[in-house]
């Protein structure tokens, strides 16, 4: 067998069940706030690991705060509000805007509004950039039957990632009457 035969027998019996692996293999965006992906629901106590992409103990010590924070925000949108709050207070550093800016989401959901407004507030001062962040105050100012501010709120949003955003199009569709839940 000559150096050709031999390296391309090596490349297609080694290297092409690798690639055909890497190819069919779902990724997940890190920090990824897409309500569309596919975050497995863990049994309680237990917290999707993006990592070991397994869902491991709540309390192991090499669980990501971002793992946390994203399987908090998970719980939120499945309606456990007060669970994803209890998560997020177990981060080491629940000093970022999304932390921020999803137990607002959860005290919102909870009744809690002015609480949670309070907390987009302190999510908009990490990052101003930040769009869902604005989606979600602006959605707190209609329930305090505060319109002119979700406005506000939804010309933020279309400078930072325009009118056809998702973030763009969710609070319009709040102010217009038809919000996503």
């Amino acid at each position: 067998m000559n150096l050709f035969s031999f390296l391309h027998s090596a490349i297609i019996q080694r290297l092409l069940p690798v690639a055909f692996v890497l190819l069919t293999t779902p990724v997940f965006a890190a920090g990824d706030d897409n309500t569309n992906s596919k975050t497995p629901d863990c049994p309680t106590g237990q917290v999707y690991d993006s990592t070991t992409r397994q869902c491991v103990a709540e309390k192991t010590s090499q669980l990501s705060d971002e793992d946390k924070t994203r399987y908090a925000y998970h719980l939120a949108k499945k309606g456990e509000y007060q669970a994803a709050l209890d998560l997020l207070n177990t981060l080491k550093n629940g000093d970022t805007a999304e932390a921020w800016n999803y137990r607002g989401y959860a005290t919102r959901k909870l009744g809690r509004t002015d609480e949670g407004i309070g907390y987009y507030q302190r999510s908009i001062a990490l990052d101003p950039t930040y769009a869902k962040v604005r989606e979600y105050l602006g959605e707190a100012w209609l329930v305090k039957g505060r319109p002119d501010l979700a406005k506000a709120q939804l010309e933020s949003i279309a400078t930072l990632c325009g009118q056809r955003c998702e973030e763009y199009r969710d609070l319009q569709a709040a102010i217009d009457g038809h919000p996503e839940s």
